[in-house]
């Protein structure tokens, strides 16, 4: 997904699922991000339970579980790492839902790790694409 596929509406999902959602950075306006990848990971839960993959009470679950587990784990909780543990919690929400596996993902974050030290500085990263 890039960052052209959000619509505003997956970027402000409705006021009372962000409330359930624990510790997420905003401001008033709603989300904010400090990295396009962080919007878009965000962007990714919000469709893949709009479209009926999990419901938003799993999602929150699987979150708070996530950033319980970074605290148990001795990680400071001042929000820097957020939107890692959102990702984290993403990861094991598709493969326990079968929508992925990790061995998927692992080929997909190394082909985008590949395309990172090939592309010119400057340049777009793009991946390549496959048959």
């Amino acid at each position: 997904m890039s960052a052209s596929d959000l619509t505003k509406s997956e970027l402000q999902p409705d006021p009372e699922r962000l409330a359930s959602l624990p510790s997420l950075p905003r401001d008033q306006g709603g989300p904010v991000f400090a990295e396009p990848w962080q919007a878009q990971a965000f962007a990714l839960a919000v469709r893949l339970s709009a479209e009926g993959h999990f419901t938003w009470k799993e999602w929150a679950a699987a979150l708070a579980d996530e950033l319980k587990a970074a605290a148990q784990r001795g990680e400071p909780d001042d929000g820097s790492r957020y939107y890692e543990h959102w990702l984290a919690a993403l990861e094991r929400m598709v493969t326990s839902k079968n929508l992925s596996n990790p061995a998927e993902m692992d080929a997909r974050k190394e082909a985008w790790a590949d395309a990172y030290r090939h592309t010119e500085h400057g340049k777009p990263v793009e991946l390549r694409k496959t048959k």
